[in-house]
Formats: structure tokens, sequence, C-alpha cells
């Protein structure tokens, strides 16, 4: 998970303002928001500052725990178990996630983000954001430390 904050983070796409584009980032939290990158990926944010505020959590990677089969049909390609969610495009790849959740409330419905099971083997550990060329040395990526879903890149 990546964070960022809103206007200050020129890494951030409501940096720029409120637009079209980024109207979802200016609303409430516990939304998405779904937007294309490259041309080719798309990628899901949530929303996580008090309405009018722009900030979220770009997820960059999962641990899939249910729904496996469902994913491996939508990403063939993925080898591993691993490899399926390890990475903010192949993510919504495997969790057919498009820009028609932009804007969902996810914390009920069709696209739900629910607690992780917390069994206590995961220490969090924190690093710079990946991909970016503002801001870059801020300590803003969150990933649990050698967790084998973890998104490298």
């Amino acid at each position: 998970m990546e964070a960022y904050l809103g206007l200050e983070d020129l890494a951030a796409h409501a940096s720029r303002g409120l637009t079209g584009r980024t109207k979802p980032l200016f609303g409430p939290p516990g939304h998405a928001y779904v937007y294309l990158i490259y041309g080719m990926y798309e990628c899901l944010n949530l929303v996580a500052e008090p309405d009018g505020i722009p900030g979220c959590a770009l997820i960059r990677a999962l641990e899939p725990v249910t729904g496996v089969e469902a994913m491996r049909h939508s990403r063939p390609t993925a080898r591993r178990l691993e490899d399926l969610c390890a990475g903010p495009g192949r993510l919504t790849i495997a969790m057919e996630i498009t820009r028609r959740h932009n804007e969902m409330d996810v914390t009920h419905g069709e696209l739900t983000v629910r607690r992780p099971l917390d069994d206590g083997r995961d220490e969090i550990a924190v690093s710079p954001r990946i991909g970016v060329n503002q801001c870059v040395d801020w300590p803003l990526r969150f990933y649990f430390r050698n967790n084998p879903n973890v998104s490298r890149r």
C-alpha cells in the first residue's frame, strides 16, 4: 500500500487540484478511486481522508485467500499463487476491477474491503514509494515484510 497525501504531495493526482478525474479523491473516505495508467492498467486506490480533503492509499498487492480460481482465470499467465496480485495492475486484472468501480463505496456491496486477518506473523515495513518522479524519498509505502505477495515494482 502506498499513501498519497493530496495537495502538498506532488506525486499525488490530487496535487493538480479538483478535476473530473480527481473528483473521487476529494470525496468521502471509503470510496474507490480507479484510474488508468500507462494506457493499459487500472489501479485501485481507497480514499482515506475526510470529505473535501484529498488523500488515498494505492493498493499495490494482496494475498489471495478466496476466489483464487476466478483470479487464475482472469490472469492465466500467473504461474504462482504469489504472482496473481503482486502489483497494482496484476491485482486489478485478477479481481476484474475496472474504472466502472470508480467512486464505488467499498464499505459494502460489490467491491468490499475488509480488515485483514491479523495472525501476528507479519511485520509492517516502510519504504519510499515505487515508480514516482516527485517526492520520491517520502516513506509512504507500507507492506508486510517477507510476505511473498508483496509488489516488488
